[in-house]
């Protein structure tokens, strides 16, 4: 049974049977909802996303690039890997470093 998690993502083909994922276990998402570059995935169930902007400098009147690391948890329904761009919600704590989750994952060719 797949359940609606509130987001407009479609829902996984695999079934899985991961207590935190937001699909088919009972992990609720709420907050920020972020979109990245998976840079690995070498660790059990977990990825990490890299997130890259651009601030504007005010008093240069310039942007300089800025990037942040983020670990997901990615539950075996989707099983995003290396250069997939995923789509990640925040959630409650699941680790000490882990707070998100992935609920979508586009394959990059």
């Amino acid at each position: 049974m797949v359940k609606d998690i509130g987001l407009d993502v479609p829902e996984p083909s695999k079934e899985c049977n991961d207590v935190n994922c937001p699909f088919h276990g009972s992990l609720s998402v709420r907050g920020q909802i972020l979109v990245g570059t998976v840079v690995s995935d070498k660790m059990d169930r977990t990825v990490v996303i890299q997130q890259r902007r651009e601030k504007l400098i005010n008093k240069y009147q310039r942007y300089e690039k800025r990037q942040s690391k983020i670990h997901a948890h990615n539950p075996p329904c989707i099983n995003a890997k290396v250069g997939d761009i995923v789509t990640i919600a925040e959630c409650r704590p699941l680790s000490k470093t882990k707070s998100y989750v992935v609920v979508k994952s586009e394959v990059q060719a």
